[in-house]
């Protein structure tokens, strides 16, 4: 794998450790389709817009602790390279699997350069990263997000996937009897870049607020939208593509 030679030397130390990773992620996800199997009554739909191949980020609304493997498991032909927080991976409990797996830390509450070049780089070697746009848990309903997901996109070319979750959240309060959740993967889109370098603020803002309507549009409960329940789908920024031609 080809390394941008201008990226930071951490940031380029850990790209070039992505093809080394894949045995144990291969491993991982297996032991983990089978620890949810057992723990989640699953109902995933919209497998067929997930691309095959290509750079994707699977965007995720955040219910709970569970979510990020929930995702993982669902995605069976490819592996999803998660974002987690920084405390993460000081936790005796979290911090070996996110290391082993090789998942990548972002500071929260701070624009977190390498954070986004790790993003950015991943997305332009071909790889699918998992981002919550809302940097935190909103088990109560979509709130509003910072630009940092879009950002990324525009700078990687990258197809957005919706993940849609619902149920997870009650899983802490229903352990040890399995608890139903749904998984809805929408339909796949792009940014309309026009192929520029930089966008302006207030269309990224544009581009953010409709990728979130359409996450909306991918959780089942409605009670799950959030601010994003009533609003009309719009498509001025983003453009819809066949997730097997990309």
């Amino acid at each position: 794998m080809a390394v941008d030679s201008s990226l930071s030397p951490a940031v380029r130390d850990y790209i070039a450790r992505q093809p080394n990773l894949g045995w144990r992620r291969t491993i991982f996800n297996s032991v983990l389709r089978l620890v949810v199997r057992a723990l989640i009554d699953f109902d995933v739909t919209g497998i067929e817009n997930i691309p095959p191949r290509g750079p994707t980020i699977l965007m995720m609304n955040h219910i709970s602790a569970i979510d990020p493997g929930l995702c993982m498991a669902a995605v069976r032909r490819r592996h999803v390279v998660p974002m987690s927080k920084v405390e993460n991976f000081r936790s005796p409990v979290w911090g070996p699997f996110l290391w082993w797996y090789g998942a990548y830390k972002v500071h929260r509450g701070v624009v977190d350069r390498e954070a986004l070049m790790n993003s950015i780089a991943l997305l332009k070697s071909g790889l699918m990263i998992l981002i919550a746009p809302e940097g935190t848990r909103s088990p109560h309903g979509l709130q509003e997000p910072k630009d940092g997901m879009t950002y990324v996109a525009t700078k990687a070319d990258a197809v957005i996937l919706p993940a849609g979750l619902s149920g997870a959240q009650h899983f802490k309060h229903r352990f040890p009897r399995r608890t139903p959740v749904q998984l809805h993967f929408g339909r796949p889109f792009r940014f309309k870049t026009g192929g520029r370098a930089r966008i302006p603020r207030d269309e990224l803002s544009m581009m953010t607020r409709e990728s979130m309507i359409q996450l909306a549009l991918a959780i089942r409960d409605p009670a799950l939208r959030g601010a994003y329940a009533d609003l009309p789908a719009t498509s001025e920024t983003i453009e819809f593509v066949d997730p097997q031609a990309v």
